[in-house]
């Protein structure tokens, strides 16, 4: 099943998932957003990307708090 920005809430809630399995999805979600994003992408589209990652990434804090942690601490430097 593709997952998509719309799911990541569910995604940390299945209980026959692993943490693994969890994050990987999420980070999927994650980079196909960046894929979507190309030149010609408005800085609202931009932005709004950012937003979004930085939603599944407290998500993934959730999870594994160690990982999540690093990839806010990443997101703010940018």
């Amino acid at each position: 099943m593709e997952y998509t920005i719309k799911d990541v809430e569910k995604i940390t809630e299945f209980k026959t998932w692993t943490v693994k399995q969890k994050t990987d999805a999420l980070l999927y979600i994650d980079c196909n957003q960046y894929c979507n994003l190309g030149k010609e992408s408005s800085k609202t589209e931009k932005e709004l990307v950012k937003k979004q990652s930085k939603k599944i990434y407290t998500l993934i804090k959730r999870v594994d708090h160690a990982m999540g942690e690093l990839f806010l601490q990443s997101i703010d430097k940018r």
